[in-house]
């Protein structure tokens, strides 16, 4: 893989401490009952045999967007929406259970993991080791751990991945890679990035009391490796799951992979060195409405020291506490120029801030940006940049068509089939994620962590293991 596509961080192989972490995970085959097993190697011209675990919500898009090949498959814990998946997938099977999946279709090539982010690692782990290649949502996985494990075994089984921060097929994102690593703003030592999410609830307490399962929804599978806890109407299944501790990564977790994505690449992030939140009120059940995140990147190779700023949310609504605002952004001083340009500071965002100039980008997935070079009065369109015209390509570009997300899902298909290695393969999607989810962990524990990155550990703040790993539940160890 060119090197532009690399984080600058630590290579080789585990310290014993990351082994010891990592090697209660690894039994991921036995689940199944399967032998493991390599990648098939498929003809010119022969489709790939695809399976799906977690066939609603984004797993539908992610389903309709492979449907070039043999959707063989589908497998989600709830019949009623399996059943409506079946309607439009009619020759193919259908399971609740994602092992019964695996181990009944060996003729899978490929597997789509779009379920509740604590089983992204679960479903990922054995489908990599029966030598499925495998495009899993983002956020990669819930915890450290499991994205240290994914990462290394998507290499020790040569599968193709792919993870889903659909931005990464976007030729502005790539362009905006290219341009910062070129110089053209000078060294970068800030980043700021902001969110207006979440969109679900979050900072509530965990309800009492309990509501029958529907008939339809096998509980104890959605509940996966995370501890029971009663069924409540509305409150986990379907969507409302992501604010919940066990089962999501609230808004860091969520939009980071995106929103994120763009100036970890362009400034090759590494392990940062310490990790500090703010937040509003946070209990032991969900994450806050609000929080702020500083993370402290050294000094890499050529690069100097960056510090990224994180903010999402904001503050309680009058009507609904658990409900916020929107208004959490970095600081008016900070975006005073975004302002000129935008007339407001839009609900997201991304800038970076070089000794040469800046950087903006005003979406999710970095796909659109603007500079502004220390003598230009204002931002100016990257299309309209002479300077920005200047920079030579030196990434690839996605070589297909249709909106964003296809995009990214029709390379990730192409790699499966011999093609270039996807964009956002876990290699590089396991870092970013896994930076991203120190802040979670910054926020649960309370205290700055000062991060030892190639021991996985919080030389300060030994109390952060506890969500560095997931003590999972009877049953369904990985």
């Amino acid at each position: 893989m060119a090197l532009h596509n690399l984080p600058i961080g630590p290579r080789g192989g585990f310290t014993r401490r990351q082994f010891l972490q990592t090697t209660a995970l690894v039994g991921a085959a036995t689940l199944t009952g399967c032998a493991t097993a390599a990648p098939r190697k498929l003809a010119a011209g022969e489709k790939l045999n695809i399976g799906v675990v977690g066939a609603g919500g984004k797993g539908a898009s992610d389903t309709e967007h492979c449907s070039t090949e043999n959707i063989v498959a589908l497998c989600d814990v709830d019949a009623d929406t399996l059943a409506q998946a079946k309607k439009k997938y009619p020759n193919a099977r259908t399971y609740q259970s994602w092992r019964e999946m695996l181990k009944k279709e060996p003729t899978l090539d490929a597997v789509i993991v779009s379920t509740p982010d604590h089983m992204h690692a679960m479903v990922a782990a054995t489908a990599i080791k029966m030598g499925k290649h495998v495009y899993c949502q983002k956020p990669l996985v819930q915890t450290i751990s499991e994205a240290r494990l994914l990462r290394k075994l998507a290499k020790q089984y040569g599968v193709v991945t792919q993870m889903g921060n659909q931005g990464s097929a976007e030729d502005g994102l790539r362009r905006a890679v290219e341009v910062v690593q070129a110089g053209l703003i000078g060294d970068v030592r800030e980043v700021y990035v902001w969110s207006n999410r979440p969109v679900w609830p979050q900072g509530m307490p965990r309800p009492e009391g309990s509501d029958p399962v529907p008939p339809t929804l096998d509980w104890d599978g959605w509940l996966g490796p995370a501890k029971f806890r009663p069924f409540k109407k509305d409150v986990y299944h379907t969507f409302k799951w992501r604010g919940w501790q066990d089962f999501g990564t609230g808004a860091l977790g969520d939009m980071a992979c995106h929103t994120c994505n763009m100036p970890f690449r362009a400034v090759r992030l590494g392990y940062p060195t310490e990790v500090e939140a703010w937040t509003s009120p946070i209990n032991q059940e969900t994450y806050p409405l609000k929080s702020k995140i500083r993370f402290q990147f050294p000094a890499r190779e050529n690069l100097v020291p960056v510090t990224l700023w994180w903010f999402d949310g904001g503050n309680p609504k009058p009507d609904n506490p658990y409900v916020h605002d929107g208004n959490n952004k970095p600081p008016a001083a900070v975006t005073a120029d975004i302002e000129a340009m935008m007339g407001s500071v839009p609900g997201s965002g991304c800038l970076l801030v070089g000794d040469k100039g800046k950087l903006f980008s005003p979406d999710d997935y970095g796909a659109n940006f603007f500079v502004k070079l220390t003598d230009d009065k204002e931002f100016v369109a990257s299309k309209n940049s002479a300077a920005v015209k200047a920079i030579p390509q030196t990434i690839p570009r996605n070589a297909f068509s249709g909106d964003t997300d296809k995009r990214h899902h029709l390379e990730w298909i192409a790699g499966c089939k011999g093609g270039p290695v996807p964009y956002s393969n876990f290699d590089v999607a396991a870092y970013l994620t896994e930076i991203i989810l120190l802040g979670c962990v910054a926020m649960r524990t309370g205290k700055k962590l000062e991060w030892d990155g190639p021991n996985m550990r919080a030389t300060n703040a030994p109390e952060a293991d506890l969500y560095l790993k997931r003590d999972n539940r009877k049953g369904w160890s990985i």
